[in-house]
């Protein structure tokens, strides 16, 4: 029996010696999203572009819109607000513009093909299965439902349309007119909460109720112009159209809205607006956080060798330490994929995410 557990002894520590640690740096990779209080109103709001109603006066802008990346400043100014009632999330967003156009006016075709306003919305605690609203200075809309995002195999259906859903639109100046400079224009949306919270998966419709937390994000796709005889289009260099700007909320750390981690946090709160409330994440988001940008390491870039190794294989990484939080993490590679486990030892969590990008917690709460 000695020589048994000797003889295990010697194998689980050879097995360990040769357990292979890299090191990782993350620290430009870790995004924490940005956090909306949303507010109650019992006022009548009437879908006409403007922010005229006393709720809306009361209603708190957001910061003003960041370069997708979050480096770089946008030549223009966006800031958007939200409140609710029983039926409706409402979305207001006041887009600074010299020159405003626009020339797409059939509903569900690609509407970034013009400067537009977007709205990326996710009532799950996942990645999977969430919405994406489009409109234009013409008020022309797109929107679609997305089962998972683009980098997973997920599949876009444009037949989806949100049933009630109101959007209206206010230019303060003149739309497709090259001989003047305009101001700004508007968007106003009620989004229907029911319509929204059958996007959850599983399903599980209820009324938000306090605290009840959906994921959200904003981007401004806005294009250089240029004129052929007198009429505004996308413009071109050697042939080609130039890259479009994005400008977003809470920054993506990417050039890709479709990574709903990196969405921001909209709270629902029962108080009325003008109160004031605070909210503190659970100590599981930085984790959380860490974790998605490992996974994107693992899946996407530098690190998409793993999934090559032999099943079984595991590998450790350095600790990371962000915000004096230590996390260890390591890799497993699987039959089916891989696993990787984020571990913070001084707060009890405990998580692992695998090749399909959906998070589970090991922790027993």
């Amino acid at each position: 029996m000695k020589i048994f557990f000797l003889y295990f002894f010697i194998l689980f520590f050879l097995s360990c010696s040769n357990t292979k640690t890299i090191k990782i740096d993350l620290e430009n990779e870790i995004i924490i999203p940005k956090t909306y209080n949303v507010f109650k109103t019992s006022e009548k709001i009437i879908i006409d572009g403007k922010d005229n109603e006393d709720s809306w006066k009361k209603s708190i802008f957001s910061e003003d819109f960041i370069d997708i990346e979050g480096v770089i400043k946008p030549k223009q100014k966006t800031n958007m607000k939200m409140m609710w009632d029983e039926k409706f999330l409402y979305i207001f967003a006041k887009l600074e513009e010299n020159h405003i156009w626009g020339d797409i006016t059939e509903r569900d075709k690609i509407i970034y093909y013009n400067n537009d306003f977007e709205v990326f919305i996710n009532p799950n605690n996942h990645v999977f299965s969430y919405g994406e609203i489009e409109i234009n200075a013409l008020g022309t809309e797109w929107d679609l439902f997305l089962n998972k995002p683009y980098r997973l195999k997920g599949k876009a259906d444009s037949k989806w349309n949100i049933k009630e859903l109101k959007s209206a639109v206010f230019i303060n100046g003149t739309i497709n007119n090259p001989n003047d400079i305009d101001n700004y224009w508007t968007v106003e949306m009620a989004i229907p909460i029911k319509e929204i919270s059958q996007l959850k998966d599983p399903f599980d419709y209820h009324y938000p109720k306090s605290n009840d937390i959906w994921r959200i994000n904003f981007s401004r796709v806005n294009w250089d112009y240029e004129l052929n005889k007198g009429k505004y289009s996308r413009k071109k260099k050697n042939g080609k159209y130039l890259p479009e700007y994005n400008w977003v909320w809470s920054s993506q750390g990417l050039i890709n809205m479709h990574v709903p981690e990196n969405w921001g946090f909209l709270v629902f709160s029962e108080k009325n607006l003008g109160s004031n409330i605070s909210f503190n994440h659970s100590k599981k988001l930085i984790v959380e956080q860490t974790l998605y940008a490992l996974f994107r390491k693992v899946s996407f870039k530098e690190f998409r060798y793993l999934k090559d190794l032999k099943n079984n294989s595991q590998i450790n990484f350095e600790n990371i330490v962000y915000n004096n939080r230590e996390i260890s993490c390591n890799f497993l590679k699987t039959e089916t994929g891989f696993i990787i486990n984020a571990y913070d030892y001084n707060n009890n969590i405990k998580l692992s995410i695998s090749e399909n990008g959906l998070i589970k917690n090991l922790t027993n709460d």
